[in-house]
């Protein structure tokens, strides 16, 4: 299971400029263990309560809120990440479970009661999370996404583009997702994370980004039908 507590920024970026700094990135970083022969798809479905409260806390900038979301990088893959993230103050907290794609499908159906299978605290605090506060499945978010790392200091830089988006469908495994875009084509979104301190050769180059950081939200995006808000 994976757990991390690290800071997040954000940065909107027109295409040309993510193509810019992202081959920048390329010259002096690693790129990560699915982006080695360029872009990949992430594809990703997020829970929320009957009464959207995670969606609204974050609209209004509730300083402590958190998302559920299953994870993948193919709709053929066998396996899926059952993750929670959460915000504390300046912080988010990640933890990431491992599921099979059969029990992905269970709980996509509403049967929790899967998790209990499962060694891990964190699947019976999430079946209790997901029943008692009767989360359901909302909307799905896919998009491409390039990432570098500075294994030496645990920094992760992504670039996404193509985000599109359903909230017409829940199938996650689908080959044929009725997707639409959320975000113009021609914009991405820059993400910085990190658990300790930032290098300083990569704050100069993020210090060119005539910018700053803004709080972007892709599962928000993904509710944009249902919910016509200026994110």
């Amino acid at each position: 299971m994976l757990n991390v507590l690290r800071r997040e920024e954000k940065y909107p970026l027109n295409f040309q400029e993510a193509v810019q700094f992202s081959h920048r990135f390329s010259q002096l970083l690693s790129a990560d263990e699915h982006s080695k022969n360029g872009s990949y798809m992430v594809r990703s479905l997020y829970f929320d309560t009957t009464e959207d409260k995670d969606f609204f806390d974050k609209i209004t900038e509730q300083n402590v809120r958190k998302k559920i979301r299953i994870r993948i990088y193919s709709p053929d893959s066998e396996t899926a990440k059952l993750e929670m993230k959460q915000k504390q103050g300046k912080y988010q907290r990640k933890r990431s479970l491992k599921i099979s794609r059969k029990d992905a499908e269970l709980i996509i159906g509403g049967q929790y009661s899967v998790l209990l299978d499962y060694k891990e605290d964190f699947a019976a605090e999430l079946f209790s999370v997901m029943v008692n506060e009767c989360y359901r499945p909302k909307s799905i978010v896919e998009y491409q996404r390039k990432a570098f790392m500075a294994k030496e200091n645990n920094i992760r830089l992504t670039f996404d583009t193509d985000i599109k988006a359903t909230e017409s469908s829940v199938d996650l495994f689908s080959n044929n997702l009725p997707l639409y875009p959320v975000l113009s084509p021609d914009k991405a979104i820059f993400e910085v994370k990190y658990d300790k301190f930032m290098l300083g050769y990569i704050s100069d180059i993020i210090s060119n980004i005539n910018r700053r950081s803004v709080s972007y939200s892709k599962y928000c995006l993904s509710r944009s039908l249902g919910y016509p808000l200026q994110i």
